[in-house]
């Protein structure tokens, strides 16, 4: 089973029900997909292996997706925000290829040996003959925090074994949307698209995020469900509190991507009270959500007066039924409750593969990279990239820790916290803030070291207008420490 058998499963059944688009005007699962069986039938005779797309998000969207699916060819978004060269060095990986490309983007997509550009009007139409699934559904380059971005290869079952075992057939409300403002080559992007089809909910795309452009759309057309990465989040508020709204209609808010500051979920449960927050960990590897925190679990620890209670608002929740995790030390030991290490993961909907090779063991054990714990009930804590861990004369230290307690102080925005090399402790923390009203560094130092302890308090703050973060809100630890060492050069 693909994916294109999910959407025709929902169009058999509610034909009129809009899939994309306003509620007046969208286009109806029928519609979409007649047009995803038109387009691929125009692809399969190109002679192609990919279908890509360099473009921001809109309806064409979900209709290449499922005509890629419906052709059994993988369905390829890249970053469009790439360096030429970058992004030319992508295509240039997954040729013979056709890549849909927006008008801003025709002439960095062009003349790449084996690879056809073509504009949405220019996409090819015909009868679609029968094919039979394709061995891939996805390739999604991951964007990382450090490296080259490596080609995550998700297969239909990887992708089914997600929607199946966390949605229901057509269990969307008929007045339900999803505004969907992550760009579209992020697994977020994909699995809402997947998740909210076979439930028959509306989907709403918003080209490119705007705080702003977000609320005016979500109040507009009523939007009931959205999902949104820690850096949108923030700013969403921003604009409901400077414009007085409380957006009604929005019952449901999910979040992720990244380590979400805790002040920020405080104050979005405080905004919206009447809306269902639900924190979701996943990875482009793992075909996205693997440990969920719901919203009653919110509502629960943001009242609870019992610490550890309390402090599950911090957690990314518990695993999903159908993924088995564990905490494993260096030497690939599981740890106990309490301990920090690397999370790994399998299940039926973790790939662990890339086009150049597969990560998981012989167990089906996929190393995340990311680093964690578990609390005595089960719930996950992340403390940052295994690549980001700062060792400070032996012993480890989570960025997020210290992040973490730098947002609590009222003046700070934003930080981000990364290594720097020390003659006397090998490495040692440092600070990069944006403020949102002034403080001294050493006020920020003391307000850590009381919170923590020493050993876990910045060497230095630095005061950035802005901090970088890749699209979907991950720290860029090593631009900072990169600019921190050339200047000390």
């Amino acid at each position: 089973m693909d994916a294109s058998i999910l959407l025709k499963m929902v169009a058999d059944v509610a034909p009129e029900r809009v899939a994309v688009g306003p509620a007046r005007s969208g286009l109806t699962y029928a519609g979409l997909l007649s047009r995803a069986e038109a387009l691929a039938g125009g692809l399969s005779g190109l002679g192609v292996d990919h279908v890509a797309l360099v473009d921001v998000n809109s309806a064409l969207v979900p209709q290449l997706f499922y005509g890629a699916s419906l052709a059994g060819l993988p369905f390829v978004p890249l970053n469009y925000r790439l360096a030429d060269d970058a992004l030319r060095a992508a295509l240039a990986r997954i040729a013979p290829a056709v890549v849909v490309v927006g008008e801003e983007q025709r002439d960095r997509c062009a003349g790449i040996d084996g690879v056809t550009a073509l504009t949405a009007s220019q996409l090819p139409a015909g009868g679609l003959e029968r094919v039979g699934p394709g061995d891939v559904s996805a390739l999604l380059f991951t964007s990382g925090t450090s490296g080259e971005p490596k080609a995550a290869v998700l297969r239909p079952a990887h992708l089914t074994s997600y929607v199946l075992s966390t949605v229901d057939l057509l269990s969307a409300g008929a007045d339900e949307a999803l505004l969907v403002s992550v760009p579209p080559y992020h697994i977020a992007g994909i699995s809402s698209l997947l998740t909210s089809v076979f439930a028959g909910r509306r989907i709403l795309l918003l080209p490119s995020f705007d705080p702003a452009a977000w609320v005016e759309l979500a109040h507009a057309e009523a939007v009931t469900h959205a999902m949104v990465v820690p850096t949108m989040l923030g700013r969403i508020l921003d604009v409901l509190e400077a414009e007085g709204r409380t957006l009604p209609a929005l019952r449901h808010l999910s979040y992720g991507g990244g380590r979400m500051p805790l002040p920020v979920v405080e104050r979005a449960l405080r905004l919206l009270p009447h809306v269902d927050l639900v924190n979701a960990y996943g990875l482009t590897e793992t075909s996205s959500t693997i440990a969920v925190l719901g919203p009653q679990e919110h509502r629960e620890a943001l009242a609870s007066g019992d610490p550890a209670v309390r402090a599950r608002l911090g957690s990314v929740g518990r695993p999903l039924p159908s993924v088995e995790l564990q905490i494993r030390d260096e030497n690939g030991r599981t740890l106990p409750a309490g301990e920090p290490g690397e999370i790994h993961v399998r299940g039926g909907q973790v790939s662990g593969e890339y086009l150049t090779h597969t990560a998981t063991d012989a167990e089906g054990w996929f190393p995340t990279r990311d680093r964690g714990w578990l609390d005595a009930a089960g719930y996950l804590f992340l403390d940052g990239r295994a690549d980001d861990v700062i060792v400070r004369g032996g012993e480890n230290l989570s960025p997020g820790e210290i992040e973490d307690a730098l947002l609590a102080h009222p003046a700070v925005a934003d930080a981000i916290v990364f290594g720097a090399p020390d003659v006397e402790w090998g490495e040692v923390p440092v600070a990069a803030v944006v403020l949102r009203l002034p403080a001294e560094e050493a006020e920020l130092r003391d307000f850590v070291r009381a919170r923590l302890r020493s050993a876990k308090t910045p060497a230095r703050v630095l005061v950035r207008d802005a901090l970088p973060h890749t699209d979907t809100g991950k720290p860029l630890r090593r631009v900072l420490r990169a600019e921190l060492l050339a200047s000390l050069s």
